[in-house]
């Protein structure tokens, strides 16, 4: 199936939690955990060149002693200058309802990149963190949901992050969503809809490629003429950008035979493309 990550709680082994612990779990604790990702793409000059204790401080300054529910923008933008680096045209891999299979794909394909792929997508991936106005300044038990509040740290970063990778996407990108979802492939309430296409630049962006994803031997509930799909169509032309569509993109969907050798969706492997 095409899942979704689960958060990582930090817990030490006698139950208790320190500001370390958590920097760790983020990945700052030495530069060379980043460094180390033998499928990052990101040019080696640009990650040598930033400052991890300057990176940990600036995501710590941005919520320690303060209300979970009233994170701002303001808060994170140093964190985001500080960590920020630059994009390989054509590498670019947007995303939604394909956590699992979009990273085992970028973890075996060294052509792209999502935004968990990047330093601060890496940082934050599957962590949670918040604050607390009390000492010790960060609340290692429990921090508020989205639906609970709007402006919470976890909400407001991805949202600050997922801008700042659409804003530097050029070339031709691509798109991997799941055709398997009964409600529909394309949501525009989905951070990619909500946030990263109204932040592709058409100066920059070529064209936008669409990967629709079928679970092997799932439901095909979307085709590239299904009623989503022609929204994201329609959205994307707005604004000037270039689409096109493919369904069950072959490399992709070779990954996912992997664990399923003999389905007939495997055996056959076919590819279909539709270029309204």
């Amino acid at each position: 199936m095409i899942a979704n990550s689960e958060e990582k709680r930090m817990k030490s082994k006698d139950g208790q939690n320190s500001s370390t612990q958590l920097q760790e779990a983020i990945g700052l604790r030495s530069p060379r955990l980043f460094l180390e990702r033998e499928y990052v793409t990101i040019s080696v000059q640009a990650q040598q060149d930033k400052d991890c204790p300057k990176i940990w401080e600036s995501l710590k300054q941005a919520f320690i002693y303060k209300n979970p529910c009233n994170i701002t923008t303001e808060d994170y933008q140093p964190l985001m200058e500080l960590a920020s680096h630059p994009i390989p045209c054509n590498k670019s891999l947007f995303w939604s309802k394909t956590n699992d299979l979009v990273h085992r794909y970028t973890k075996s394909n060294h052509n792209f990149l999502t935004l968990e792929d990047t330093l601060l997508g890496y940082m934050a991936d599957r962590v949670s963190w918040c604050g607390d106005p009390s000492a010790p300044g960060i609340n290692y038990e429990s921090c508020p949901k989205r639906t609970e509040c709007e402006s919470n740290p976890i909400s407001v970063f991805w949202k600050m992050a997922s801008k700042m990778f659409a804003e530097a996407a050029c070339g031709v990108v691509q798109v991997m969503l799941n055709g398997s979802i009964e409600a529909g492939a394309f949501r525009s309430s989905s951070i990619f809809g909500s946030i990263e296409i109204s932040n592709l630049n058409p100066d920059k962006v070529s064209a936008v490629q669409i990967w629709l994803m079928h679970d092997i031997g799932g439901p095909q509930s979307e085709s590239c003429s299904g009623y989503s799909i022609r929204r994201l169509k329609d959205t994307l032309e707005e604004r000037n950008l270039k689409f096109t569509c493919e369904e069950n993109h072959r490399p992709v969907q070779l990954l996912q035979c992997v664990n399923n050798p003999d389905h007939a969706d495997c055996r056959l492997c076919s590819s279909k493309t539709e270029t309204p």
